[in-house]
């Protein structure tokens, strides 16, 4: 299978169109367009039906969970060929019961697996040993944990969270993902550490099928190969967020959706080295003319300048309801001096809206 996916101006739309929300240019957007016209693209529709979605995704409230595993052994897995390790959730049900769920756990990452205290998790539930569970058809979702125990870690997992709901908002093209309330039970000892926020998303394989397609592991993708549209949203979303640490050519915090008629999408993940999140240990590729995480780089493509405007339309729409996650309960569990610098973070970013010429310049690409 080789990577020339070239880009179908016939199928990218439609998911622009279900994140803008404008029905009223459908019809037009059906004709069929020359290869090269990437302002006016279709994407397939988000394929999940409402009432197939997973419970887990389901549901917007933090999920109280205990972890039990041996922590001790799982903490010490720093290699990304880490073997998994039996564990179990427990939560209550919606009548109080305490549900148990077996599955299997294990370290992943890059920066987070070999620095931090708690690495993210790789999970994998048995449908079989799910069902009837908040856990059935999710598979092998990720979890994200505060690095170190202490409040700054679980603020910066907080931060990250909102950043996935801001590209739920924006594209069906990106993760879903729930917020967790997780106690860590050790298997071994018997001892509890204090429950802390964490975060789950979906399995990417997971998410490939409900967008319709399957996930591509080649590297090489060039913009060609991106379904513009979508790529617009990835790349403008990854701008918003003060993020340089992806690619899609790489696929390095970022993965490919390859659709049936050869159209791909890019969706970005792993976004604490943003400088929304401004963590401590986050730093800038020196390669990069820029010096501080909270510096923006546009890094989409020259050739898909053209998309920019609509992908701008969309992140327009939902300037409110961007807003209004800061406001509501998840949003209250960040300190009120991290929500007013993120919010004027977000007002920078609606300012050069106005004038996009002035970061489309640093596109990558040009001649």
């Amino acid at each position: 299978m080789t990577l020339r996916f070239a880009a179908r101006t016939v199928l990218a739309g439609c998911l622009l169109a279900v994140a803008a929300s404008v029905s009223a240019t459908a019809s037009a957007q059906d004709k069929p367009k020359p290869k090269k016209d990437s302002t006016k693209v279709k994407a397939p529709k988000d394929s999940a039906d409402a009432a197939k979605v997973p419970k887990l995704w389901a549901s917007a409230a933090p999920l109280e969970l205990t972890l039990k595993a041996n922590l001790k052994l799982l903490r010490r897995d720093k290699s990304e060929q880490s073997p998994y390790h039996a564990a179990s959730f427990t939560y209550l049900d919606d009548d109080g019961k305490a549900v148990e769920v077996p599955l299997r756990v294990k370290t992943h990452g890059i920066w987070r697996l070999k620095h931090c205290t708690n690495p993210p998790l790789r999970l994998n539930f048995s449908n079989k040993a799910a069902k009837g569970t908040v856990f059935h058809d999710v598979e092998k979702p990720k979890m994200v944990t505060p690095c170190e125990n202490n409040k700054s870690s679980e603020q910066y997992v907080l931060q990250e969270f909102q950043l996935y709901r801001i590209y739920q908002l924006v594209t069906p093209a990106s993760h879903r993902a729930r917020l967790i309330h997780i106690t860590y039970a050790d298997s071994a000892t018997g001892k509890t550490d204090a429950p802390k926020y964490a975060f789950l998303f979906e399995d990417p394989e997971v998410m490939a099928t409900r967008l319709g397609g399957t996930l591509i592991k080649q590297k090489g993708a060039g913009p060609d190969d991106l379904n513009a549209g979508i790529a617009g949203i990835a790349f403008l979303f990854e701008y918003m967020i003060g993020n340089t640490d992806f690619s899609f050519w790489g696929l390095h915090n970022g993965e490919l959706v390859g659709l049936p008629d050869g159209d791909n999408l890019p969706v970005g993940y792993d976004f604490d080295f943003s400088g929304a999140v401004n963590t401590h240990y986050a730093t800038v590729d020196p390669q990069l003319p820029i010096k501080r995480v909270r510096q923006r780089l546009f890094r989409g493509h020259c050739q898909q300048n053209g998309a920019v405007p609509a992908a701008i339309a969309v992140f327009q729409k939902q300037k409110s309801a961007i807003y209004a996650l800061y406001s509501d309960e998840i949003g209250k569990l960040l300190e009120p001096s991290i929500v007013k610098e993120t919010l004027q973070y977000w007002d920078d970013f609606y300012k050069n809206l106005e004038r996009p010429k002035d970061f489309l310049n640093n596109c990558e690409g040009k001649n």
